[in-house]
């Protein structure tokens, strides 16, 4: 059965790779594609964090040709043993189980760190990884915070390592395509990007201070946190709703489309940064905004908002998430893997159908077959020095933009930004939230 599996990925790609020339994948070559097919190099990963999305990443990395699952690193031994049998039954041999990653990373058979952990892990984790001589594929946030992002660019540089950010969406076909087109001029000069993401998530309730459960190792969990005492309200997924883990919805799922409106109006750093919201639907523990909406100009006389609405899910414009760009000429909506361009009077002008399943609030996988190219081009870069898709220079720009939206917002200001560096200018208030305190001993350096 994983034979087939394998055989029929492998004929997949090949067959993208064949119809390229026709436009159907633009971007792509069918040289790169048979670079990747045909290398023989097989590329083995360690996995960290697989209890949601890293149990999703380790079957796709698994069933990729000539890469293999060397180790499953996770403080949950359930959630370890679980994505072991997921993954012996798509790759042979069986990945070994290794709790703490670092171990896994003194092995020298291991080319590359999957990091799929908590935010409050993603940089310092991918350090230790560029270190040790890896590569990296991170998920988004590419960090916790602005310091943190500036290190892993730094690392990068030094280690001149691979870095690859999980926002998948860069090496979507149509998403491409639509950003082809608007850099083409089709709607003019887009002046205005507006993304969002909706949600219905439950209240997380008021937690308790409860013993260590078993399988968990909270020590390693907690890793360059200052330790707080485990609450029964918080793991595996509710951490994000707590600044001193997670991030909010805006780096959660906002990354992802900050990025693409970024990407779409031609820009790195904005002048100007303002956000209103907070807490609102529900009384409980949950400490980030449930709702949000971030505002940012830029030097180039364009515009950038975000809105997030964790507990209400009507949707903007018919999906629960996406991007809009507005131009001179006209509009062009980016949903999913489609794309719809828009006259001035509002009459659809094209539009470009998504051929695949995707549902943004699936937490693991809500797009798993348009997700191996971005793993591909990661592979590539590792094995030809291909061009990243979204490489961690382009992934910090995207997540500072989502944390300079929090930081506004944590200090009440509307901040002044170098769009030069993205560095925050004459705000001591705002600037305490630039970095955060390490437990001792776990700071991260390169």
């Amino acid at each position: 059965m994983e034979r087939s599996r394998r055989d029929f990925i492998k004929k997949t790609m090949q067959g993208a790779a064949a119809v390229t020339i026709g436009g159907i994948l633009p971007g792509f070559s069918a040289s790169s594609y048979a670079r990747i097919i045909g290398s023989g190099r097989r590329v083995k990963v360690a996995m960290m964090g697989v209890n949601s999305r890293g149990f999703a990443l380790a079957n796709s990395f698994a069933v990729q040709p000539d890469c293999e699952v060397l180790y499953v690193c996770d403080v949950d031994t359930r959630a370890a043993d679980k994505c072991i049998a997921s993954v012996a039954k798509k790759q042979s041999p069986s990945p070994k189980a290794q709790p703490d990653f670092r171990k896994a990373l003194e092995d020298k058979n291991v080319d590359a760190l999957v990091v799929a952990a908590p935010d409050h892990w993603h940089a310092p984790a991918a350090i230790l990884a560029s270190k040790a001589g890896k590569h990296v594929y991170l998920e988004k946030p590419c960090s916790h915070n602005p310091h943190e992002g500036e290190l892993l660019v730094s690392a990068a540089a030094k280690y001149k390592n691979v870095i690859q950010m999980g926002n998948q969406r860069r090496s979507w076909p149509n998403v491409v395509a639509g950003i082809n087109e608007l850099k083409a001029g089709t709607i003019g000069r887009p002046y205005m990007a507006k993304c969002w993401y909706t949600n219905n998530r439950p209240s997380i309730g008021t937690g308790k201070e409860a013993p260590v459960p078993s399988w968990l190792n909270y020590e390693l969990w907690q890793g360059p946190a200052p330790r707080r005492a485990f609450r029964d309200n918080m793991l595996h997924y509710n951490w994000h709703w707590f600044w001193h883990w997670g991030t909010g919805e805006a780096l959660n799922n906002g990354t992802h489309m900050v990025d693409l409106a970024r990407w779409g109006l031609g820009v790195d750093y904005p002048v100007n940064v303002s956000s209103t919201g907070g807490r609102y639907r529900y009384q409980d523990d949950w400490e980030t905004p449930d709702t949000q909406v971030i505002s940012m100009e830029f030097a180039n006389r364009t515009a950038l908002v975000w809105e997030g609405r964790s507990c209400n899910g009507r949707s903007v414009e018919g999906t629960s998430v996406g991007v809009i760009f507005y131009g001179e000429t006209g509009s062009l909506l980016i949903d999913g893997n489609a794309y719809t361009i828009f006259d001035l009077q509002n009459k659809v002008v094209k539009e470009v159908k998504n051929e695949s399943s995707i549902d943004a609030r699936i937490l693991n996988n809500p797009s798993e077959s348009l997700d191996f190219i971005h793993i591909q081009n990661f592979l590539e870069g590792i094995r030809s020095g291909a061009t990243l898709h979204a490489d961690i220079n382009g992934g910090h720009k995207s997540t500072l933009l989502c944390q300079l939206g929090n930081i506004a917002l944590r200090a009440g200001e509307t901040l002044k930004v170098d769009p030069a560096t993205g560095h925050i200018i004459d705000s001591k208030k705002a600037m305490q939230f630039w970095s955060r305190e390490y437990q001792p001993g776990w700071e991260p350096r390169i």
